[in-house]
């Protein structure tokens, strides 16, 4: 089957916002013989398709900001966004001492138990997420943030991944899936080292998919799109709770 989909829900233990909650939905493909860029641009006809649908137009007016599905999304790499932010050089962000100096300056904790790629990818969270409003691709994610997605060819310190984000909000995540088993291997299990070490974001050591991998996956590539805050954006809804069926609430007591 070369092309699945699925409609989910899913748990994670996060607290809550008006962006988060614990209980999501997500609607998630995966196309075999395909790559991440394939997987933008389907999601860049989506959007546009859905809009339409739903709004009747792919071009939507909200708080004073406009939004045109009908064009080709922005796209900018994880660090580029950064030095940009900064006002610095893309390569200034490579020198470990100039990231913790700037990570400290925005009170970015626990730098000792972080490696460069994940102090970076705080400092873009901090810095850049919530100011992306019209439709951009973030690429180039560091190695260590993204333990599943393939190496890329022009640089392995970072992967084939992008993250959309509209509105200040990420709206989907996808990535060239990793399908050599040697590599994932060796992913896991610095992965296992980071969750020993205190991380509570990084991943178990998962046997049965390295024993599927070592079956054969082909050159594949996968997508997350958050339904939740995809609702919250075309029904204009300030808060992610105004679009769930059974939100959370707080108890009477």
């Amino acid at each position: 089957i070369e092309k699945v989909f699925e409609i989910n829900r899913n748990f994670r233990n996060e607290g809550l916002s008006t962006k988060h909650n614990p209980e999501f939905t997500m609607l998630e493909y995966y196309t075999a013989y395909a790559d991440y860029n394939d997987q933008m641009s389907f999601i860049e006809d989506l959007l546009k398709v859905v809009s339409e649908k739903v709004l009747g137009t792919s071009k939507i007016e909200q708080e004073g900001t406009s939004y045109d599905f009908s064009k080709s999304f922005e796209r900018i790499s994880l660090k580029d966004s950064v030095a940009q932010k900064l006002s610095a050089e893309p390569t200034s962000l490579d020198n470990r001492d100039f990231l913790l100096e700037t990570a400290k300056k925005y009170k970015i904790e626990d730098l000792d138990n972080l490696s460069d790629g994940k102090i970076l990818f705080e400092l873009f969270e901090e810095l850049v997420e919530e100011e992306l409003m019209h439709p951009t691709f973030v690429t180039g994610y560091p190695k260590d943030v993204s333990p599943l997605s393939r190496s890329s060819d022009d640089d392995p310190s970072v992967v084939d991944r992008f993250e959309l984000f509209i509105g200040g909000k990420e709206i989907a995540n996808g990535f060239s899936e990793l399908n050599d088993p040697v590599d994932q291997s060796e992913r896991f299990r610095r992965q296992s080292e980071l969750k020993e070490s205190g991380d509570s974001e990084a991943m178990h050591f998962d046997h049965d998919y390295i024993t599927a991998l070592e079956y054969g996956l082909p050159p594949t590539a996968g997508e997350g799109i958050g339904i939740d805050r995809l609702v919250m954006f075309l029904t204009n809804a300030p808060s992610i709770r105004d679009v769930l069926l059974f939100p959370q609430l707080r108890n009477s007591s």
